[in-house]
């Protein structure tokens, strides 16, 4: 799952994952209030949908209008545990602010920051 504002980075990121066979499926937002409602359904869902058809990673970006990607991880905080368990998070940014990786740090979900652009190698790491 990409969550990310900039159209651009989306459509070549989605193009670099399905190349590398990374992920089948692949649900693209550019804002992070429609990619909470997208897993607000899931969630209630989550008994009744195929496991595949639940993002295992979703790549966030930090600065974004409105609710940027820290304020994305508050609400994802909220979601049933069945849910989180199942989503790693990775944040995926132009910020070379020490500080947004020192604060991406307090989310347990959060299992990696990378800097824009995406690249096939560290695809492979995920």
């Amino acid at each position: 799952m990409l969550i990310d504002d900039n159209d651009i980075d989306n459509f070549i990121n989605e193009k670099l994952i399905k190349a590398y066979y990374f992920a089948e499926n692949v649900y693209v937002h550019t804002s992070t209030k429609s990619a909470l409602e997208f897993l607000k359904n899931i969630e209630v869902t989550l008994q009744e949908i195929p496991e595949d058809l639940i993002p295992s990673h979703l790549l966030l970006d930090i600065n974004m209008p409105i609710l940027d990607g820290f304020h994305f991880l508050d609400e994802f905080e909220k979601f049933a545990p069945e849910l989180k368990k199942k989503i790693k998070i990775i944040m995926l940014t132009t910020s070379l602010n020490p500080m947004d990786i020192e604060k991406s740090k307090n989310y347990k979900h959060v299992v990696k920051f990378l800097h824009k652009p995406l690249t096939e190698s560290e695809l492979a790491q995920l």
